[in-house]
This record gives structure tokens, sequence and C-alpha cells, in this order.
């Protein structure tokens, strides 16, 4: 949690079990509407400055992606940089950073976006550029044969060369034995070196549509003036047929799965997961919004349980954190990673039998309703003051919307954890938190060689 979000933890915790309306601001006027082609169209009004966020998502990412064709859709956001009808290589950038704009574009397992903050006058601007490369990206092979060195020597800086990085990334194949999510976003390295330029072009053509996009405009602006831009610059794109996308299921119960991996580290490491739902394919989303909660619970801070217990009082770890994404397309994973506590010469196996105590607390005594209160402010706080900018409300919404969800669920998000209660939490960890649902991974230094 940053600094900032501790500090309002503290600040809503002065007043015991504050309620929700002393920190849930009213949510602000949002429009939607869908053009003739298929794209869908969402505005969320905020008028504080005269600024405007505006992002296009794709409903395609490494999820999508097929074995021997990984890391497509990472490739293919950077080459939407490379030219298209009315502009040359790298000339839309130009054109933005002239008008004092931010760009950029990122790639995940669910979604691909591209988006621009910029002057609310200049929205034209952007919607003209992004709406001619979703009509007519060129994809020259000269610049992929440039574009495609880069990429792999990203993954080299990002990945192969940081030893946590190649770890996690081994583990998470294991940790999704049947889901895409298994597929590095970035691509394998062998993939990325027989990747051309045809399959980019089939890549973009398949999933490159009005139909499958979604534009969020946040902002300064009135859903009047954006439909009328959207219509100008996006309406004549035509719809296309697109793939029928199947969730990524996991398994129910895999079963537990353990791994030992030698990268150049100083110290071990452990990695422990659980495959979960998420909040688009639990049956219930109370449960996994309890799952919310208990990351939070194990690891939100000082008086966090793994912290005051596992590295304070028992002195088994010298750092520990958990980790749930919530809002992906498919199944998701609730991540815990700790590190023993190599001065009292703590091992993994002491380590992981320290983090099934925790675990297995949560099953037996449901949290008292004070520390879930506690746990809930410091969730909600965080939520509340990232909602201050413009670009994570934007950010939001396109991903709600991307991953089968609805962009409402972000003005009903701090309602939802608040129906959370002590009994939701324990009996989410005595579903969850299961050996057949386990993937454990001991990451080891590697072993020294002697001539």
């Amino acid at each position: 949690m940053n600094h900032l979000a501790r500090c309002a933890a503290g600040l809503l915790l002065s007043t015991v079990l504050l309620p929700l309306s002393a920190f849930a601001a009213d949510a602000q006027p949002t429009h939607e509407f869908r053009l003739d082609n298929g794209l869908k169209v969402i505005v969320r009004e905020d008028h504080r400055a005269p600024v405007v966020v505006s992002q296009v998502w794709y409903k395609v990412g490494s999820s999508y992606e097929t074995p021997g064709k990984t890391g497509l859709s990472h490739a293919l956001e950077h080459m939407m940089f490379k030219g298209s009808n009315k502009v040359g290589p790298g000339e839309a950038s130009l054109i933005l950073r002239d008008l004092g704009a931010q760009e950029n574009a990122f790639t995940s397992d669910d979604y691909t976006a591209y988006y621009q903050v910029l002057a609310r006058d200049r929205l034209g601007v952007a919607f003209e550029l992004e709406a001619d490369r979703m009509a007519s990206l060129r994809l020259p092979p000269e610049e992929f044969k440039r574009e495609i060195e880069v990429i792999k020597e990203e993954r080299r800086l990002r990945t192969d060369d940081q030893p946590m990085s190649k770890a996690y990334e081994i583990f998470s194949a294991m940790a999704y034995p049947s889901s895409g999510y298994h597929t590095p976003t970035i691509g394998w390295m062998v993939d990325l070196e027989r990747m051309n330029v045809a399959e980019l072009r089939a890549w973009y053509e398949e999933w490159y549509a009005p139909n499958n996009a979604t534009l969020v405009v946040v902002g300064d602006v009135t859903p009047d003036e954006v439909k009328a831009l959207a219509q100008r610059y996006f309406g004549p794109v035509p719809k296309r047929d697109i793939p029928i996308a199947k969730v990524p299921l996991e398994l129910a119960t895999p079963g537990e799965r353990l791994l030992k991996i030698n990268v150049q580290t100083q110290l071990p490491s452990l990695m422990m997961a659980f495959n979960v739902p998420s909040i688009a394919t639990a049956k219930d989303p109370l449960s996994a919004n309890a799952l919310r909660l208990i990351a939070a619970l194990l690891d939100g801070g000082y008086s966090a349980r793994m912290s005051s217990q596992l590295e304070r009082k028992e002195e088994l770890v010298s750092g520990a954190s958990s980790n749930y994404n919530a809002f992906t397309r498919g199944d998701s994973l609730f991540l815990i990673t700790a590190m023993p506590n190599s001065q009292k010469k703590v091992t993994l196996a002491q380590t992981e039998a320290g983090v099934w105590r925790l675990l297995d607390d949560l099953k037996k005594t449901p949290p008292s309703a004070e520390e879930l209160e506690r746990v809930r402010a410091q969730v909600i706080a965080n939520l509340v003051y990232e909602r201050d900018s413009i670009t994570y409300q934007a950010t939001s919404i396109g991903q709600l919307e991307t991953v089968g969800l609805s962009w409402k669920l972000m003005d009903s998000e701090l309602a939802d954890l608040q129906k959370v209660t002590p009994a939701d939490i324990q009996q989410a960890a005595r579903t969850y938190f299961t050996r057949d649902r386990l993937s454990v991974a001991h990451v080891l230094p590697e072993e020294k060689t002697h001539e």
C-alpha cells in the first residue's frame, strides 16, 4: 500500500465503523452508447479541469493466443505505432507530443489498450488517429524487423535477466494448467524468434474491429460532443466477424503441484498460489470480494497478519506479500510470496508451514468485526484516492468492460465490499485454501559448480 493510502486509512480509522457515505463520493455522470458498427462508447464526466483521457480497449490479449504463436498481442501493440493510411511510422506520436498530450499503450492477458491524455479541445485529434490505425494499419516489414528485436530485448531485460521474474513466469505456467493464462504476455522467446508480419496481419484482422472494442472517455466533456466526434471518426470503420473467444476457465481442483526453480539469486524464496475464481467467473461475487479482503488482511500494512505474526512475532520471514486480481476474464490466482528469515536460518518448509497456520486460522476462526473493518477501510481508502485520477477512472471502466463485466460495478464496488462479513471471510478460506488447488514453488539459488 502506498503512503497516501496508508495516511487515508489512518484518517478513516480515527472514527470506528464509519458508514459508507462517509467516504464514498456520489457516482459521477456516466453515459454509454453504441455506434452502428458495434463500437461501444462510455463517457464519464469529470469537470474539475479542462483535460480528458481517451482510451480504446480491444478484447484480445495473451490468453487468446495459442501454443507456437505467443506474444502476438504484445507485438501488435508495438506495431500499432508504425504507421497507417494518414501517418507514417512514429508520426502520430509526434503529433500528440506537439499538442502536449501523453500517450501510451499496454497489453495484458485479457486486453490491449491505447490511451491519450490531452486538452479537452484536442480530443478529436486522438479520435482521428485511433480510428485511422483501427481501420488501416500498415505493418511495414522493415519496421517489424527492427521492432521484434526491441521486443526480444525487452523480454531479456524484464524477464530472462531478472531472476524472480523468470521464476514467476515458470511458476505461473504451472499454476494455470488448463487456461491461457499460463502464456506470458510478452510471449516465449522461441515464438518471438519465429514470428512474422503475416501472423501479425492475421491477428490484427481477426481482433482489431470496432465491434470488438470499447472507447472510454473520462474528463471535461459532455456525452453529446463525444458522440458526435465518435460518429465522425470511428463511425466509418466497418465491423467484421470476430472469432468466438472462450473464457479461460481453470480446473477446479488441479491437485497440489510442487516446483523447484534454481535462479541467480542470493536467497531462497517461496511462492504459493491457489486456483480461485474471479468476480467474472465466481458463482457468487461475494466470495471474490471476500478474497480481496483476505489479501489485505494478510498483507495490508504493519498490522496485517503476515507482517505482525510471521515477520515480527515468529521471525519466520524477512518479508511476505499476498495478491489477488479479482478483475480477470477467467479464473484467477490467490498468490502468496515469502522470503525465509536467513538470519534465523529458517527453511522454506518452515516458512510454508507458517503460511499454512495463518490460512488455517482463518478457516477455524473468522476475523473479528473490528479487524475486518480496519482492513475494509484500508481497501476502500485506497480505491477512493486512486479514483481521484481521471486516468484511473478510465482504466477501471475499460478493464471491467473488456473482461465481461459492466462499468457500473465501479460505482457499486464500495457497497459490495461492505457486504462481506467475517463469516464470508471464513467460508472463502475454507473453500479456496485447499491443497488440491495449490501450486508451490521453492525458488533457490543456483547450485555452484566446481572444476
